[in-house]
């Protein structure tokens, strides 16, 4: 063990711990989630960007020595490569508006560029966590700027699965160009349509939720980093803002920029309430598209059987041969997760006080999540799901045959009224709408059979007598 101290006294830390003092504190004070920092990957990485900007800029400025600033690169270049994230201790929910997850990322640093410049951990009269590794920097600037740096990696990936899935409904939208089959409103049968146009529909709406994503991903490449405190600059050399942030940039490869008032920025979190936001849009059109394949598939002989998904596993303890939507089901259970977690960031969003919002962890937690099990639940539905479905076209091919919804095509020709009686007629006797429709004597089967082809009804085309 080695003994460090803060101002609240000593304290016995494992010889091997790169943590230190402040996040021991940490340990104890939050053990909430069970869930410590290193598995937020993203954030760990953007910390260790954001505190090798920061080395680059203060020995730009003289803040610290070339040599100490070193040794501080080298050590988040080690944290940027998936080194020693498991040092990362503390609890994702905590209080302090992040403090302890900075100082846990200042400790890590530090005494890894300890090892790099030949001293043991806890050598802090050589290099110093606060002094040193933090040097021009606060919790409240540092923080803040690495979950905007760590949502953009996160959105990235997501982005990816996203495309990866419209290709997949793109894809069977072409297969299945050629499938007629009835569309519904309101679970009753409406007009003809093709499967084709029903799944080219998905792939659309997945499509501009990817838009709507990279416009929300904008909004958070303002940052406040140099704002110290509270946005004043304390502490801060002059022109170390506008010398860090283009650093962070370049070391990152996010197009971060510095924000146009730094106390504003300090207190805002509406573009983690806009993201968010955005997030619940994608979760809610993906729940629905998964609730559509649930429903066209249902059955099979019992139910809509319009398409099949492929059988992933049993579907039941009990009920031999039964085959559940298991994959739609997973991603409509992130998605009512991800309607929660935007109610939280909504409400730890609305509850900063003054100059400093202290709920930016649970905001970070809780987006670091959505955006996480999203990306994870587009994979698996794209794999596991997407590609394997098949058209029922016996079934299919019955039902336009059968169907009357075809005679609201006549509506031009023959008028609401006529065409309803042909309707009601058909489907109280059985018979087809162009018997019932020449024995009534509103036109004849020939007629009406060239008029009625399903294929000319799934696109704009006014029919005429």
């Amino acid at each position: 063990m080695r003994t460090e101290h803060d101002f609240l006294g000593n304290k016995s830390i494992p010889d091997d711990a790169y943590w230190g003092v402040h996040s021991a504190r940490a340990v104890e004070n939050f053990p909430i989630s069970g869930n410590a920092v290193s598995q937020m990957p993203e954030l760990v990485r953007a910390l260790a960007f954001v505190k090798k900007a920061a080395a680059q800029a203060n020995a730009e400025l003289g803040v610290i020595d070339r040599p100490r600033a070193g040794a501080i690169i080298k050590a988040c270049d080690d944290l940027i490569r998936g080194e020693l994230h498991a040092q990362f201790v503390v609890d994702v929910i905590q209080g302090g508006a992040g403090t302890s997850t900075n100082m846990n990322a200042n400790e890590v640093i530090a005494n890894r560029a300890l090892e790099h410049m030949g001293h043991e951990k806890g050598r802090y009269d050589v290099l110093h966590p606060n002094d040193h590794v933090n040097a021009s920097q606060s919790t409240n600037d540092v923080y803040p700027t690495a979950l905007r740096v760590a949502a953009w990696f996160g959105i990235d990936g997501l982005l990816i699965a996203m495309a990866e899935l419209r290709g997949a409904f793109e894809a069977k939208a072409a297969e299945f160009k050629s499938v007629l089959k009835i569309g519904r409103t309101q679970l009753q049968d409406a007009v003809p349509m093709t499967l084709g146009q029903e799944f080219l529909a998905f792939a659309i709406m997945i499509g501009e939720d990817e838009a709507r994503l990279r416009e929300a991903r904008a909004l958070i490449t303002e940052v406040n980093l140099g704002a110290t405190a509270i946005g004043t600059g304390i502490n801060a050399p002059a022109g170390y803002a506008e010398m860090v942030i283009p650093m962070l940039a370049t070391v990152s490869g996010v197009p971060v920029v510095k924000a146009a008032n730094l106390v504003e920025a300090t207190q805002d979190t509406g573009a983690f309430v806009q993201l968010s936001g955005v997030l619940k849009r994608v979760a809610c059109k993906l729940s629905k598209v998964c609730n559509d394949l649930r429903l066209l598939s249902s059955g099979p002989q019992a139910g809509f059987g319009d398409i099949k998904l492929p059988a992933r596993q049993a579907g039941s303890s009990i009920m031999p041969g039964k085959v559940n939507p298991v994959i739609p089901e997973v991603m409509n259970q992130v998605a009512f997760e991800v309607i929660g977690n935007d109610v939280t960031i909504t409400m730890a969003s609305e509850a900063g006080q003054l100059q400093l919002n202290a709920f930016e962890p649970i905001m970070g937690w809780a987006l670091f999540k959505s955006v996480k099990h999203l990306t994870n639940a587009c994979k698996t539905l794209q794999i596991n799901c997407v590609e394997g479905i098949e058209a029922n076209h016996a079934l299919l091919a019955k039902r336009v045959a059968e169907s009357v919804t075809l005679v609201t095509a006549l509506n031009p020709i023959i008028g609401y009224e006529k065409a309803a009686l042909i309707a009601k007629t058909a489907l109280a006797t059985g018979g087809t709408i162009a018997d019932v429709a020449e024995s009534l004597g509103i036109m004849s089967r020939a007629e009406m059979n060239a008029l009625l082809v399903p294929e000319k009804l799934t696109q704009p085309v006014r029919l005429v007598a």
